[in-house]
């Protein structure tokens, strides 16, 4: 049987994306997003928690999140899920897990001046 690693989020970024260029003029960005669910407890109040992504879009959609997104704005982001291992600082071994975005949709309304091309 084949597995299936897709992750489809509605959210806020947390921070403006960084970007980066990487050798053959290869984009990268970064940012974080937290989506947010709601629901009502046992005695009826209501309640929430939020979780926080790691996400990364490369190429064309690295320059898109670069141009018009910034911290607050909503987006929709599909992706596969990745966990990657590198050394801290002390030389320990750190996991982390990033959404390895493939399709990007804008939330926001196309009234700010950012959306001009």
């Amino acid at each position: 049987m084949r597995g299936l690693n897709k992750v489809t989020l509605i959210g806020n970024l947390g921070k403006d994306p960084e970007i980066q260029q990487l050798e053959g003029n290869i984009s990268v960005a970064k940012f974080s997003m937290a989506t947010t669910e709601t629901f009502k407890d046992d005695k009826g109040q209501s309640q929430s928690t939020t979780e926080w992504h790691n996400v990364v879009l490369w190429r064309g959609l690295a320059e898109v999140a670069h141009k018009y997104l910034q911290k607050g704005s909503s987006v929709f982001v599909e992706g596969k899920l990745k966990t990657r291992q590198y050394d801290d600082k002390e030389g320990k071994t750190r996991y982390i897990t990033e959404i390895i975005a493939d399709q990007l949709i804008l939330l926001d309304k196309r009234n700010d001046a950012n959306y001009d091309e």
